[in-house]
């Protein structure tokens, strides 16, 4: 158990709107601040941050917490790292005899592990060994500034190169195998993961090397090679080179297709390029962007793979709110080989003219057909009508297609004829998609049984929420309110859990409020408190109020008739005979 001075202090130093502001763009809306969800993809913000209880609730997908809550999710830590992360964040030391378990002592020897590998591949590049692997560098135009800074290194032809020098320094193949370092032999034993390739550490946005790129030397096997999932990487929701990007000074992020690319238009003066780690484009990543920016550029080959990698993203940024530019690269294949052939100058130039998304999509289809005949504007226009429709904004809606229909002399009316029954369909099906789905979301389905309650009950389920906020927010009513009510009394069973949790700190004199509360709730049920803190209605309530609400939980089995009670399920039978006991005492 955390001792409480600790968590009073560790209260005292972190302030949520600073720890969310780090992950999230807020924007102040009175005295609370709002944003995009960073756990579901939404292009309209409905997560909110309240300063005055230091907690966080989307009303869109139903996550709710305190700090360490958010910290929990965004960085898939469990309850101590999460502490240990803001505690770090504040200068504080986390008392020792802390709760600890084995799965955080995995994940920092799997840091400190993955740290020293890096160090072990620099060394390699630098030294004799790495002869070949630097002139291949030195032929890309790395320098040796940007070839420290990225920490890149080189792993050579060896089986167990890596395997003995992580031994020698005090590590297992177990924990050399839990970082994806060393695969397991067919037989026995185990063998280097990376073998004749330049390496490429990817780091977390705290510094922490989480786990490596690897590009092939020679023309055997893949030519780049990514660490696998370990309990401290998971590829779909990390990118390379954003704990640099993070920090940018310019306006948007420039999303590449691979490491050499970031790398070499960081050193032409773009430290805004990221990318992402041998995968297509996630929505997670694309949430993680939306986080620091509100434009990306779109930077991918211009070879067909990268061509359908772009459609791809554009369709994801869509549904984060990100505006999308995609960046048109003539002579030259990637950002890489283009800013060798021309330099940062030319490269900057082509940034400002990045066109945007519809209009990439609207030169793709001047490509695909021949509008010059008769058959290719039809085709074209019925295509293009289609791209139309699924845009959002009525003005851009407008303004592309008159720029289109003046272009190829062709009556506007009858295409916006076509414009509206292709949207109708297009809301038709989303409709009948979204009532097959329903994109349930797991706070939203923890809280089922409270919102049933809630049908049922809603006036006494109101006063449960109504009273856990008072407390909350005046726990000096406590004495007085303990004698009134009893948890027997609350109708839903998860508020009943929140309310002994509180009853439970209150009672021994202890402080009852969200990151007190986070290490003894779960995290269905911190939500759910977060959920009642942020409701209309639980701001200021008055000692009157609680009374009120105090007499209007009492009154729910007294009212009941016999056969009501006749009718009732044993749960609620239980809960009613209880009720009748506590109210005697």
């Amino acid at each position: 158990m955390l001792p409480e001075s600790f968590l009073n202090e560790l209260k005292y130093n972190t302030d949520i709107e600073q720890v969310i502001g780090r992950y999230v763009q807020l924007r102040r809306r009175g005295k609370n601040l709002t944003g995009l969800c960073p756990f579901h993809s939404e292009k309209t913000p409905s997560f909110t941050v309240y300063p005055d209880t230091q907690s966080f609730y989307c009303f869109g997908c139903g996550a709710g917490g305190d700090a360490i809550t958010f910290m929990k999710k965004i960085e898939n830590l469990d309850y101590m790292e999460a502490v240990r992360a803001l505690a770090e964040r504040a200068g504080m030391a986390v008392p020792e005899g802390a709760v600890d378990d084995g799965s955080r002592r995995m994940k920092a020897r799997i840091l400190e592990l993955n740290r020293a590998a890096a160090r072990h591949f620099h060394q390699n590049l630098m030294s004799d060994m790495g002869r070949g692997a630097r002139k291949y560098l030195v032929d890309r135009g790395l320098t040796k500034a940007t070839v420290i800074r990225f920490g890149i290194g080189y792993a050579p032809e060896s089986w167990d190169d890596l395997r003995n020098h992580l031994r020698e320094k005090g590590f297992t193949d177990e924990e050399m195998t839990a970082a994806a370092l060393v695969n397991p032999g067919r037989k026995s034993g185990c063998y280097d993961a990376f073998r004749n390739r330049v390496i490429f550490p990817i780091i977390d946005l705290r510094g922490g090397v989480i786990a490596f790129g690897g590009r092939n030397l020679s023309d055997q096997g893949p030519k780049y090679l990514n660490s696998g999932d370990t309990p401290v990487f998971k590829k779909s929701r990390n990118l390379f080179a954003l704990n640099f990007a993070k920090d940018t000074k310019r306006p948007e992020l420039i999303l590449c297709e691979g490491y050499m690319d970031v790398v070499s238009v960081h050193q032409g003066g773009f430290d805004n390029a990221v990318a992402t780690l041998g995968t297509a484009l996630t929505p997670e990543q694309a949430r993680l962007i939306s986080n620091y920016t509100d434009t990306v550029v779109l930077s991918y080959d211009s070879d067909g793979p990268g061509q359908t990698a772009t459609r791809r993203a554009i369709s994801i940024f869509e549904e984060t709110g990100v505006k999308v530019r995609v960046l048109s690269i003539p002579d030259a294949k990637d950002p890489d080989e283009f800013l060798k052939k021309f330099g940062p100058e030319r490269f900057a130039l082509l940034l400002e003219g990045s066109s945007g998304a519809m209009d990439f999509e609207v030169e793709k289809l001047r490509k695909k057909y021949d509008t010059d005949t008769p058959e290719g504007r039809v085709s074209f226009l019925q295509d293009f009508v289609r791209l139309l429709a699924g845009l959002s904004s009525p003005i851009q809606r407008e303004v592309y297609l008159s720029k289109v229909c003046r272009e190829l002399e062709v009556d506007k009316q009858a295409v916006s004829n076509q414009l509206e029954s292709a949207i109708r369909r297009r809301k038709a099906g989303q409709d009948k998609r979204d009532a097959r789905e329903l994109r349930p979301f797991t706070a939203r389905q923890a809280s089922a049984r409270t919102d049933l309650e809630k049908q049922k009950y809603p006036r006494f389920v109101l006063a449960e929420e109504r009273l856990i906020a008072y407390l909350i927010r005046s726990p000096g009513a406590w004495d007085w309110v303990s004698q009134e009510v009893s948890p027997e009394q609350f109708i839903s069973p998860r508020d009943r859990e929140i309310y002994e949790a509180v009853a439970g700190r209150l009672s021994q004199g202890l402080t009852a409020d969200m990151m007190s509360l986070s290490g003894e709730l779960t995290e269905e049920n911190l939500a759910r408190l977060s959920e009642i803190l942020a409701s209309p209605g639980c701001g200021n309530i008055s000692a009157r109020e609680a009374e009120d609400y105090i007499g209007t939980l009492k009154s729910f089995y007294t009212q009941k008739t016999s056969e009501e009670v006749g009718n009732m399920e044993a749960e609620d039978f239980g809960r009613y005979i209880a009720s009748i006991a506590a109210k005697k005492k």
